[in-house]
């Protein structure tokens, strides 16, 4: 394999903290991650031309493995996944769950294995054992009814005990069915610029303890995966990363999601329901575009902060949680107060420690590894195989201003393997430098944005949503788009 071309595959691997492996035509070692020889303790020395049944005295022997990386070499296989329970002679019984796809080398002829091992021992023994707990409260109420005019107390504290694990267990469920699809892309931050490895230092600094976080950018940056990376190396991890979008409902709703609500709070409550709160006890909830928090529902949530203290929407019932909040916007917090828009007491208890989430822009050095990395994925995604990219158009993606930063980056580069015929990267876009007047250093960010959603929307012909609109090219959800525009006053002409 190409020197450069195992370059590049080192670097994104070692942006990764799952442990990830490289065999191959052989299912001989390749490569590997750091993460991959520390979890299994080994070293590279052992593993490197190493057949991967092998490894440190067969350790590696697991039941289906064989058969499914045997398979996926003579067949058109691209992507296959399973978990294992395990004994690893070095680490012990694991629950592993494997994620094996067929990639190509650098002259696209070697066909090469990528194995994604993940350790989901802690989160399913934490299922397993909410599972017994339901399981044994049940067989402890069904003995108490026998006795029901002595236990009639005690069968209730029972039952509302089974009824809050069950509650619990079906709300994280439902949750995690959702989050599932987020899998393996879950600490995508590919990069090795300054700027971006100033955000994994504090990535580091802040990961192992409680403190709220307040994550800073433009839209597109990838806040979101910051914050996936600060809960996945956090004390926390073994529970799921609960989120929410502030801006992507409507006001009235926000309190309901927030807290939960009780049957009959409200027209059309049928039934009770969790909040991300109660969800997110003892784990980690990520609120993104803070900004667009409503002002009457901020106390409630600096309440929570401080007290750790809520009621669901139609209860009096105070309820008491240890979460950790991690905040994300890309608004001015700080002018935002100023102008009576958000709270003073709030802004100081979200801000313990910020991060600043670097544009597109500043990390010019990053774009062909995330060009490399998107065509890859994008390709495998369409079944197309776009394997080179000319100097022209990687210039081109190196000199753009990327106002939507890496969503937008990601959004041309899904149009351009679209558009592209043969083995080379073909733009579908035409990529223009910035207008003068968005460079103007007096102009305030709000208004800049402003002028700039116009100028979009105009030249979408006002379409907000759907192909060739305003959201597509922003790279935003329309529900995102249209609470920007009301907040900035857009409207139509």
């Amino acid at each position: 394999m190409p020197a450069a071309f195992l370059e590049i595959h080192n670097n994104i691997l070692g942006s990764i903290r799952e442990p990830l492996i490289v065999l191959d035509q052989d299912l001989k070692v390749v490569t590997a991650n750091n993460a991959f020889f520390q979890t299994f303790d080994v070293s590279p020395d052992e593993t490197e031309g190493v057949l991967i049944y092998e490894l440190g005295n067969r350790q590696w022997d697991i039941p289906g493995l064989r058969k499914l990386l045997e398979d996926i070499l003579p067949q058109n296989i691209s992507f296959h996944d399973f978990e294992v329970e395990h004994d690893f002679k070095t680490i012990g019984r694991k629950i592993m769950h494997l994620n094996a796809r067929r990639v190509y080398g650098g002259d696209s002829q070697t066909q090469l294995i990528l194995l994604a091992i993940e350790d989901v021992t802690e989160r399913e023994y934490y299922r397993i054992h909410l599972e017994e707990m339901v399981e044994q409260r049940t067989a402890e109420l069904s003995a108490a009814r026998q006795d029901a005019e002595k236990n009639r107390q005690a069968a209730e504290e029972a039952l509302v005990e089974i009824k809050t694990l069950k509650d619990r267990l079906e709300a994280e469920r439902a949750y995690l069915q959702e989050e599932i699809k987020l899998v393996y892309n879950h600490e995508n931050i590919v990069g090795k610029s300054d700027a971006i490895n100033y955000v994994f230092y504090k990535v580091e600094q802040i990961s192992g303890s409680g403190t709220n976080v307040l994550i800073l950018g433009e839209t597109g940056t990838g806040k979101e995966l910051v914050a996936r990376a600060i809960h996945g190396t956090s004390p926390r991890k073994k529970r799921a990363l609960i989120k929410m979008n502030c801006a992507a409902l409507p006001s009235h709703l926000i309190e309901s999601e927030l807290f939960g609500h009780e049957k009959g709070a409200f027209t059309g409550a049928q039934t009770r329901r969790l909040g991300r709160f109660e969800i997110a006890n003892n784990a980690t909830l990520f609120l993104d575009e803070i900004g667009e928090l409503p002002l009457e529902l901020q106390p409630k949530l600096l309440r929570v902060i401080d007290d750790g203290e809520f009621e669901r929407l139609g209860s009096s019932e105070t309820r008491k949680v240890d979460v950790r909040i991690i905040a994300a916007t890309n608004r001015n917090l700080e002018e935002e107060v100023n102008k009576g828009e958000f709270r003073e007491d709030l802004w100081y208890r979200l801000n313990v420690f910020p991060i600043t989430m670097p544009p597109l822009r500043d990390r010019t050095d990053d774009i062909p590894l995330l060009v490399n990395f998107y065509v890859d994925r994008i390709s495998k995604r369409l079944g197309k195989v776009v394997e080179k990219i000319p100097s022209k158009v990687m210039d081109a993606l190196r000199q753009y201003h990327w106002p939507g930063n890496v969503r937008e980056l990601e959004n041309v580069l899904e149009r351009a393997v679209i558009n592209s015929s043969g083995p080379k990267l073909r733009l579908a876009d035409e990529l223009k430098k910035p207008h003068k007047d968005m460079t103007r250093a007096d102009q305030t960010l709000e208004n800049v944005e402003r002028e700039y959603i116009i100028r979009v929307l105009e030249q979408a012909q006002w379409k907000v949503s759907g192909k060739n609109s305003a959201a597509e090219i922003l790279g935003l959800d329309r529900s995102t788009l249209r609470a920007r525009m009301r907040k900035l006053n857009i409207r139509k002409p």
